[in-house]
């Protein structure tokens, strides 16, 4: 005898079953594969082809190039260890204080090291620790010589731990932020020592995430671009990214720009190899941790002469971070009345918006489609395939951009033309290079669907067009408009490949922004910093204040809620 279907979901059953074998999602996600992959492989293709005409020995039998080499290696393991060891301090006091007066102000302020473009940094340190900066009368007074420390390696260090302290800080804090409360609330009760909670519970959270961080930090020093052109001081200090830029846009020495190209990511490759081996993946972007509550009994060692200790690194802190980014502001509302007829600046402006939004849509298709293909793949039990499809993706963060650029450049370079082609070219450079921490934001929300949910949709029957209406729409919303936020932000910000491939007749505001500190025009350049900046920051806070919005949901015969109640709001 037939098996009865129930009357409500025997038609759209078909529709489910329908949804589990649509490959829409597999060719979506192998071809963003093939795009990422393929090009990333064809510009490595180019920079072998190109590099045979160089002996690899030069860099260590030519002097100059051994230096730089060394210089870049120095700098980047100098910055690496400086910051991390400052930033572990620095996190541990912010989780003993969940509370106290500009903790939210701070939070943000190191929030922005990830988005804020580095011309802005270099803009504000040199207003404040530069020859005519803030602090050089108190240089003087101490040292009796003019304040020169902002220029060559320890200017390079200064930059670097301005910019990376924060960033780790952050992502160290949302480890220890992950704790379990009940973990301390044992703590508190059995009475643990200030050395027993650290070696019981915070040092195995933050021992989680080293590895990676140390990669992430030390890729970001190695392959600095804009810090060591402006604060290097010349060709003893020179980085290998500053070389190759050297090689490519002034001699034109092709075969010399992939030979340095390919000794970055050698490093980078074996850096990342030895990170992934030795630590678990973890987020390399700050999304927000639960805030930990503002009782403080189960946080005995908050009490005592850790208060003074704690004071001490935060206020350390807010003076490394806030006075340079107050600096920028203090200096660009002195040019504020010449802005209106400012036209190489709104058109600065105009062109990096559209680039960066271009960039940031290009970046965040990528991502969707990798993972959607990764979890169709799971579905169908094939976990080995899935891995390699996400990884493709994350693939990108072991390939610096002035590496991915040149050999882009190489690849192209015969149908290559100037104008809109380059900047085309920064466009999708941007668009890699955003696409790691795009996938990141937005893999909790699209590869974290509870299994019941799922099966209650496939019971229920629940048609294509609204599963995505009611169950992926609302998880996605906010890790959405994040991820738009990063992508534009970081290429908003882009200096290195803008000046590999840019045209100084037509700048983008980074570019206009370097050429007017070049020139020595403070004031234009302080008003350019202070666009920057504000446009960095409006674009940062309206796509969240965006994302945020919940939307009103109708009635639903799928789910008895009552309008304007997210459906999802439960699992937020």
């Amino acid at each position: 005898m037939a098996a009865r279907q129930h009357p409500v979901t025997a038609g759209p059953q078909t529709d489910t079953r329908d949804w589990h074998r649509a490959r829409w999602p597999l060719w979506l996600g192998g071809l963003a594969w093939l795009i990422v992959v393929g090009l990333g492989a064809g510009s490595l293709g180019a920079l072998l082809w190109r590099a045979p005409a160089v002996d690899p020995g030069a860099l260590w039998h030519d002097p100059y190039l051994g230096s730089v080499l060394r210089f870049t290696l120095t700098q980047a393991t100098l910055s690496s260890v400086i910051s991390l060891g400052l930033a572990i301090p620095v996190a541990v006091a912010l989780a003993r204080r969940p509370s106290f007066p500009g903790r939210r102000l701070l939070l943000r302020a190191m929030e922005l090291s990830l988005v804020i473009p580095t011309l802005i940094a270099l803009f504000g340190l040199v207003a404040v620790h530069g020859r005519q900066g803030w602090l050089a009368p108190l240089w003087r007074a101490v040292t009796g010589e003019p304040a020169g420390y902002l220029y060559g390696l320890s200017g390079i260090v200064l930059a670097h731990v301005f910019y990376n302290l924060p960033l780790a800080a952050r992502l160290m804090l949302q480890a220890l932020e992950r704790q379990p409360e009940a973990h301390w609330r044992l703590a508190a009760q059995l009475g643990m020592t200030r050395r027993a909670i650290w070696r019981c519970l915070e040092w195995p959270a933050l021992r989680r995430t080293l590895p990676r961080l140390a990669a992430l930090v030390f890729t970001l020093c190695f392959t600095s671009f804009a810090i060591v052109m402006t604060l290097g001081g010349g060709p003893r200090a020179t980085t290998l990214e500053v070389a190759l830029y050297q090689a490519l846009k002034f001699e034109g020495d092709l075969g010399r720009a992939a030979l340095l190209a390919l000794t970055q990511l050698a490093f980078c490759l074996v850096l990342w190899a030895v990170a992934l081996h030795r630590g678990p993946a973890t987020s390399l972007v700050a999304t927000g941790g639960q805030r930990l509550p503002a009782g403080r009994w189960w946080r005995r060692d908050a009490l005592g002469p850790s208060r003074l200790v704690d004071a001490a690194w935060l206020a350390g802190l807010a003076l490394l971070l806030l006075p340079p980014l107050g600096a920028v502001v203090i200096a660009g509302l002195g040019g504020l009345p010449a802005l209106p007829d400012n036209a190489a600046l709104w058109s600065a402006t105009g062109l990096s918006l559209v680039m960066a939004l271009t960039a940031a849509f290009g970046a965040l298709t990528l991502a969707v489609a990798l993972l959607l293909g990764s979890e169709r793949l799971r579905q169908r039990g094939a976990a080995l395939s899935a891995g390699l499809m996400e990884g493709g993706g994350q693939v990108i963060l072991i390939l610096p951009a002035m590496v991915l650029g040149t050999g882009l450049f190489l690849l192209l370079r015969p149908s290559l033309g100037g104008g809109w082609q380059g900047y085309a070219l920064v466009v999708l450079v941007n668009a890699f290079m955003a696409l790691p921490f795009a996938m990141q934001v937005l893999q909790g929300a699209l590869l974290e669907a509870s299994p019941t949910r799922r099966r209650l949709a496939d019971q229920l029957g629940i048609p294509a067009r609204a599963r995505w209406r009611w169950l992926v729409w609302p998880r996605l919303r906010r890790p959405l408009g994040l991820a738009l936020a990063y992508a534009m932000t970081l290429s908003l910000g882009d200096f290195g490949v803008v000046a590999l491939f840019g045209s100084p007749s037509r700048p983008t505001l980074p570019m206009l922004l370097y050429q007017q500190l070049g020139g020595y025009r403070w004031q234009g350049a302080a008003a350019t910093a202070l666009m920057l900046l504000v446009v960095v920051v409006a674009v940062f806070a309206l796509l969240d204040r965006l994302s945020r919005r919940r939307p009103r949901y109708p009635q639903s015969r799928y789910w008895p809620t009552s309008a304007g109640k997210d459906p999802e709001s439960d699992h937020a």
